[in-house]
């Protein structure tokens, strides 16, 4: 299995294939809109910005799991971001990223880039990079800024 295999909702309810992403450079990250992190989303929002004509995507999964700070409406929390932080990469509904209810795209990415010492998602806003083949290359702590991701994106970009 790779990247392109699995799907998920958007936040408009719709099933978006990974496979719609062959060929791009992809960052996957768990977000929260009541986190100390938050504002990693106006990063990620400039680095969309700055890649997407080169290829670039981020998805963003809004996640409730740690210490539920992210409790709102999948529509509430697609207004939030856009009004506070104008994002316009894509967003998918929320799901869960550890336990028995893993959604299946991160059972994969945490398999294929372990952390430090488990391969359970620590926190909000931990990021995964996925190369323009589907191969997940990298994985990055939550407290790791988006701008600090950019020599590697630009490699892979080449």
């Amino acid at each position: 299995m790779n990247f392109y295999d699995f799907s998920a909702k958007n936040m408009n309810g719709q099933e978006v294939k990974m496979e719609e992403y062959r060929g791009k450079v992809v960052l996957v990250v768990n977000t929260a809109s009541k986190c100390g992190l938050t504002p990693q989303f106006t990063e990620l929002e400039e680095l969309y910005k700055e890649y997407k004509e080169r290829g670039f995507e981020i998805l963003g999964f809004p996640c409730n799991q740690f210490a539920k700070q992210d409790p709102s409406s999948n529509k509430e929390i697609s207004q939030f971001c856009l009004i506070n932080y104008g994002v316009t990469f894509t967003m998918f509904e929320k799901i869960n990223v550890n336990g028995k209810d893993t959604h299946p795209l991160y059972e994969y990415l945490k398999n294929e880039a372990k952390g430090i010492l488990t391969k359970e998602v620590k926190w909000n806003f931990a990021k995964f990079l996925i190369d323009s083949e589907g191969n997940v290359v990298d994985r990055y702590a939550p407290t790791t800024t988006p701008l600090k991701l950019k020599d590697d994106i630009e490699k892979l970009l080449k």
